[in-house]
């Protein structure tokens, strides 16, 4: 089974239908010189019943932005039919929780910790000497 066709079955199988989808074709921009800038390589699709809007420029081949930029828009429909978290909103979510600053209780908690860490380590260089 070749891409195309895994990619057609699974739009099927999420109720895409190409009738459904516009397809443009738009001027690239970006590197890859004069390759790039004069030919239309960048594919942009709407699916006009859920509204999501896709544009892909991954590769400088036409065929293969419309394959990646279908696989986008497969991916995009999925995390809302199915009202699951996609791995990449996880990924972003875990970011997130990384990034944000801590509570209160939290931080004085690391800062009592560091306090008795330096406090254990002044004794042992007062005995050394």
């Amino acid at each position: 089974m070749g891409k195309e066709e895994e990619i057609a079955a699974r739009m099927e199988s999420l109720g895409i239908q190409e009738k459904d989808v516009i397809e443009k074709f738009i001027l690239g921009s970006g590197r890859g010189g004069q390759k790039i800038n004069k030919t239309s390589s960048c594919v942009y699709l709407k699916h006009i019943p859920s509204g999501i809007e896709v544009k892909c420029q991954k590769n400088r081949s036409q065929d293969l932005n419309r394959l990646f930029a279908r696989r986008e828009l497969c991916d995009r429909m999925e995390a809302i039919v199915l009202k699951e978290k996609s791995t990449k909103r996880q990924a972003i979510e875990k970011l997130r929780r990384q990034k944000r600053k801590r509570s209160k209780r939290a931080q004085e908690k690391v800062l009592a910790t560091k306090k008795m860490r330096s406090d254990v380590k002044k004794m042992r260089h007062k005995n050394s000497e």
